[in-house]
Protein backbone atom coordinates (compact mmCIF):
# COMPACT_ATOMS: atom_id res chain seq x y z
CA UNK A 1 0.00 0.00 0.00
CA UNK A 2 2.56 2.48 1.15
CA UNK A 3 4.35 1.84 -2.58
CA UNK A 4 1.21 2.45 -4.21
CA UNK A 5 1.14 5.90 -2.67
CA UNK A 6 4.35 7.36 -4.04
CA UNK A 7 3.38 8.49 -7.52
CA UNK A 8 0.35 10.02 -6.35
CA UNK A 9 2.64 11.83 -3.72
CA UNK A 10 4.72 12.46 -6.71
CA UNK A 11 2.27 14.08 -8.71
CA UNK A 12 1.17 16.06 -5.89
CA UNK A 13 4.18 17.76 -5.54
CA UNK A 14 5.04 18.27 -9.00
CA UNK A 15 1.16 19.78 -8.84
CA UNK A 16 1.77 22.19 -6.20
CA UNK A 17 5.19 23.33 -7.84
CA UNK A 18 3.94 24.19 -11.51
CA UNK A 19 1.01 26.15 -9.69
CA UNK A 20 3.63 27.68 -7.68
CA UNK A 21 4.96 29.12 -10.69
CA UNK A 22 1.95 29.83 -12.42
CA UNK A 23 1.26 32.24 -9.33
CA UNK A 24 4.98 33.53 -8.88
CA UNK A 25 4.42 34.39 -12.68
CA UNK A 26 1.98 37.53 -11.60
CA UNK A 27 5.26 39.09 -9.84
CA UNK A 28 6.94 39.04 -12.95
CA UNK A 29 3.84 40.64 -14.89
CA UNK A 30 4.22 44.08 -12.72
CA UNK A 31 7.70 43.95 -11.78
CA UNK A 32 8.78 47.05 -13.32
CA UNK A 33 5.76 48.41 -14.30
CA UNK A 34 4.66 51.73 -13.29
CA UNK A 35 1.35 53.35 -12.77
CA UNK A 36 0.26 56.77 -12.88
CA UNK A 37 -2.79 57.81 -10.48
CA UNK A 38 -3.89 56.11 -7.81
CA UNK A 39 -3.93 52.57 -8.14
CA UNK A 40 -6.38 49.62 -7.08
CA UNK A 41 -6.35 45.87 -6.76
CA UNK A 42 -9.56 43.71 -8.13
CA UNK A 43 -9.25 39.88 -8.28
CA UNK A 44 -11.62 37.35 -9.07
CA UNK A 45 -11.39 33.40 -9.73
CA UNK A 46 -10.41 30.22 -7.54
CA UNK A 47 -6.76 31.52 -7.79
CA UNK A 48 -7.91 35.28 -6.39
CA UNK A 49 -6.24 35.12 -3.42
CA UNK A 50 -2.81 33.65 -4.02
CA UNK A 51 -2.43 36.13 -7.51
CA UNK A 52 -3.40 39.02 -5.18
CA UNK A 53 -1.12 38.30 -2.23
CA UNK A 54 1.79 38.19 -4.93
CA UNK A 55 0.68 41.25 -6.65
CA UNK A 56 0.13 42.93 -3.19
CA UNK A 57 3.70 42.75 -2.67
CA UNK A 58 4.76 44.89 -5.68
CA UNK A 59 2.26 47.22 -5.76
CA UNK A 60 3.57 50.00 -2.98
CA UNK A 61 3.03 53.56 -4.46
CA UNK A 62 0.12 55.24 -5.13
CA UNK A 63 -1.86 51.70 -3.60
CA UNK A 64 -5.37 52.65 -2.35
CA UNK A 65 -7.22 49.21 -1.63
CA UNK A 66 -8.51 46.00 -3.43
CA UNK A 67 -10.47 43.94 -3.52
CA UNK A 68 -10.27 39.73 -3.54
CA UNK A 69 -13.22 37.55 -4.50
CA UNK A 70 -12.99 33.66 -4.74
CA UNK A 71 -14.44 30.56 -3.78
CA UNK A 72 -15.18 29.29 -0.28
CA UNK A 73 -11.98 28.33 1.55
CA UNK A 74 -9.89 29.70 -1.07
CA UNK A 75 -8.86 32.58 1.39
CA UNK A 76 -5.57 31.86 2.96
CA UNK A 77 -5.27 35.17 5.12
CA UNK A 78 -5.20 38.49 5.47
CA UNK A 79 -3.73 40.99 2.48
CA UNK A 80 -2.56 44.37 3.84
CA UNK A 81 -5.50 47.17 2.82
CA UNK A 82 -7.60 44.29 0.71
CA UNK A 83 -10.72 43.19 1.78
CA UNK A 84 -11.41 39.06 1.22
CA UNK A 85 -14.93 37.90 -0.01
CA UNK A 86 -15.95 34.40 -0.93
CA UNK A 87 -18.76 33.29 -2.88
CA UNK A 88 -20.16 30.06 -4.92
CA UNK A 89 -18.71 28.32 -7.44
CA UNK A 90 -19.65 27.21 -10.27
CA UNK A 91 -23.08 28.88 -9.46
CA UNK A 92 -22.78 31.87 -8.22
CA UNK A 93 -24.45 32.85 -5.31
CA UNK A 94 -25.41 36.33 -2.79
CA UNK A 95 -21.44 36.31 -1.44
CA UNK A 96 -20.53 36.57 -5.45
CA UNK A 97 -22.42 39.28 -5.33
CA UNK A 98 -21.34 40.86 -2.17
CA UNK A 99 -17.93 40.65 -3.23
CA UNK A 100 -18.52 42.50 -6.95
CA UNK A 101 -20.39 45.24 -5.50
CA UNK A 102 -17.30 45.72 -2.80
CA UNK A 103 -15.07 45.85 -6.19
CA UNK A 104 -17.68 48.07 -7.71
CA UNK A 105 -17.50 50.18 -4.91
CA UNK A 106 -14.07 50.54 -4.71
CA UNK A 107 -13.73 51.50 -8.28
CA UNK A 108 -16.73 53.88 -8.78
CA UNK A 109 -15.23 57.22 -8.59
CA UNK A 110 -11.85 56.28 -10.81
CA UNK A 111 -10.71 58.68 -13.73
CA UNK A 112 -8.96 58.08 -16.78
CA UNK A 113 -5.41 58.35 -14.86
CA UNK A 114 -6.36 55.94 -12.05
CA UNK A 115 -5.26 52.07 -12.47
CA UNK A 116 -7.07 48.75 -11.64
CA UNK A 117 -4.87 46.37 -11.51
CA UNK A 118 -7.35 43.62 -12.55
CA UNK A 119 -6.28 39.53 -11.46
CA UNK A 120 -8.39 37.03 -13.15
CA UNK A 121 -8.34 33.23 -12.92
CA UNK A 122 -10.45 30.39 -13.81
CA UNK A 123 -14.05 30.55 -11.53
CA UNK A 124 -14.29 34.41 -11.89
CA UNK A 125 -17.96 33.98 -14.06
CA UNK A 126 -19.30 32.52 -11.03
CA UNK A 127 -17.30 34.64 -8.41
CA UNK A 128 -17.65 37.94 -10.12
CA UNK A 129 -21.15 38.79 -11.04
CA UNK A 130 -23.95 42.06 -10.78
CA UNK A 131 -26.51 40.03 -12.52
CA UNK A 132 -29.13 41.90 -14.80
CA UNK A 133 -31.49 39.53 -13.98
CA UNK A 134 -32.95 38.06 -10.42
CA UNK A 135 -30.24 36.07 -8.71
CA UNK A 136 -32.55 33.22 -8.77
CA UNK A 137 -32.71 33.30 -12.26
CA UNK A 138 -29.34 33.62 -12.98
CA UNK A 139 -28.34 30.47 -11.19
CA UNK A 140 -31.51 28.89 -12.52
CA UNK A 141 -30.28 29.66 -16.23
CA UNK A 142 -26.24 28.57 -15.10
CA UNK A 143 -27.65 25.48 -13.68
CA UNK A 144 -29.34 24.27 -17.32
CA UNK A 145 -26.37 25.04 -19.15
CA UNK A 146 -24.60 22.71 -17.05
CA UNK A 147 -26.95 20.18 -16.97
CA UNK A 148 -27.18 20.23 -20.76
CA UNK A 149 -23.73 19.56 -21.06
CA UNK A 150 -23.05 22.95 -22.64
CA UNK A 151 -18.52 23.97 -23.01
CA UNK A 152 -17.33 26.76 -21.18
CA UNK A 153 -17.43 29.12 -24.17
CA UNK A 154 -20.93 27.94 -24.37
CA UNK A 155 -21.64 29.11 -21.14
CA UNK A 156 -19.73 32.34 -21.21
CA UNK A 157 -21.62 33.17 -23.81
CA UNK A 158 -24.53 33.65 -22.22
CA UNK A 159 -23.21 34.58 -19.38
CA UNK A 160 -22.06 37.85 -20.89
CA UNK A 161 -25.12 38.96 -21.52
CA UNK A 162 -26.78 38.43 -18.75
CA UNK A 163 -24.40 40.29 -16.46
CA UNK A 164 -23.30 43.94 -15.96
CA UNK A 165 -19.68 43.27 -15.22
CA UNK A 166 -19.03 40.45 -18.08
CA UNK A 167 -18.39 40.87 -21.98
CA UNK A 168 -15.56 43.79 -21.51
CA UNK A 169 -18.10 45.62 -19.03
CA UNK A 170 -15.69 46.41 -16.29
CA UNK A 171 -13.19 48.87 -17.32
CA UNK A 172 -13.38 51.48 -14.97
CA UNK A 173 -10.19 53.53 -15.75
CA UNK A 174 -6.85 52.17 -17.27
CA UNK A 175 -6.98 48.66 -16.57
CA UNK A 176 -4.23 46.35 -16.53
CA UNK A 177 -5.52 42.77 -16.65
CA UNK A 178 -3.24 39.90 -15.18
CA UNK A 179 -4.93 36.18 -16.73
CA UNK A 180 -4.12 32.92 -15.11
CA UNK A 181 -5.94 31.20 -17.92
CA UNK A 182 -7.81 28.06 -17.61
CA UNK A 183 -9.24 27.34 -21.13
CA UNK A 184 -7.73 25.72 -23.76
CA UNK A 185 -6.43 28.48 -26.78
CA UNK A 186 -6.41 31.06 -24.15
CA UNK A 187 -9.41 33.52 -25.72
CA UNK A 188 -8.81 36.27 -23.55
CA UNK A 189 -12.91 37.78 -23.73
CA UNK A 190 -13.85 33.88 -22.64
CA UNK A 191 -11.77 32.92 -19.41
CA UNK A 192 -14.33 34.46 -16.56
CA UNK A 193 -16.25 35.66 -19.44
CA UNK A 194 -13.67 38.59 -19.62
CA UNK A 195 -15.11 41.71 -17.40
CA UNK A 196 -12.20 43.82 -18.98
CA UNK A 197 -11.84 42.35 -22.46
CA UNK A 198 -13.69 43.08 -26.16
CA UNK A 199 -16.06 40.52 -26.26
CA UNK A 200 -16.05 38.63 -29.52
CA UNK A 201 -18.87 36.56 -29.34
CA UNK A 202 -22.22 37.79 -31.13
CA UNK A 203 -25.65 37.80 -30.24
CA UNK A 204 -26.66 35.42 -32.58
CA UNK A 205 -24.82 33.19 -31.52
CA UNK A 206 -25.88 33.81 -27.80
CA UNK A 207 -29.28 33.31 -29.00
CA UNK A 208 -28.35 30.14 -31.14
CA UNK A 209 -26.89 28.27 -27.89
CA UNK A 210 -30.13 29.43 -25.72
CA UNK A 211 -32.38 27.94 -28.43
CA UNK A 212 -30.30 24.72 -29.33
CA UNK A 213 -30.07 23.68 -25.43
CA UNK A 214 -34.02 24.73 -24.51
CA UNK A 215 -33.40 27.42 -22.19
CA UNK A 216 -36.15 28.22 -20.85
CA UNK A 217 -35.79 31.82 -20.20
CA UNK A 218 -37.74 34.75 -19.33
CA UNK A 219 -38.77 37.74 -21.58
CA UNK A 220 -36.12 39.59 -20.06
CA UNK A 221 -33.48 36.94 -20.39
CA UNK A 222 -34.27 36.85 -24.09
CA UNK A 223 -33.70 41.05 -24.66
CA UNK A 224 -30.67 40.76 -23.15
CA UNK A 225 -29.41 37.98 -25.11
CA UNK A 226 -29.99 40.41 -27.81
CA UNK A 227 -27.95 43.39 -26.70
CA UNK A 228 -24.76 43.67 -28.57
CA UNK A 229 -21.75 43.89 -25.87
CA UNK A 230 -18.63 46.11 -26.14
CA UNK A 231 -16.20 44.96 -28.98
CA UNK A 232 -13.65 47.61 -28.40
CA UNK A 233 -11.67 48.92 -25.13
CA UNK A 234 -8.89 51.43 -25.30
CA UNK A 235 -8.16 51.60 -21.77
CA UNK A 236 -7.08 48.30 -21.23
CA UNK A 237 -3.78 46.27 -20.90
CA UNK A 238 -4.10 42.69 -20.50
CA UNK A 239 -0.87 40.02 -20.03
CA UNK A 240 -1.48 36.37 -19.55
CA UNK A 241 0.49 34.94 -16.73
CA UNK A 242 -0.16 31.08 -17.06
CA UNK A 243 -2.15 28.76 -19.44
CA UNK A 244 -2.78 25.30 -20.10
CA UNK A 245 0.40 25.14 -22.21
CA UNK A 246 2.49 27.14 -20.08
CA UNK A 247 1.04 24.47 -17.32
CA UNK A 248 2.28 21.38 -19.66
CA UNK A 249 5.76 23.19 -20.21
CA UNK A 250 6.38 23.16 -16.64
Amino acid sequence: MQEKSKPVDNLRADAEKIITRAIAAVERALKGKTFLGRVYLVAAGKAAWQMAHAARACLQDNFCGGVVVTKYGHVKGEIADVACFEGGHPVPDENSLRGTDAALALTEDLTESDTVVFLLSGGGSALFEKPLLPLAELQDVTNQLLAAGADIVEINTIRKRLSAVKGGRFAPAQVFAVVLSDILGDPLDMIASGPAYPDSSSCAQALDIAKRYGLRLSERAWALLAQETPKTLENVETQITGSVRELCAA
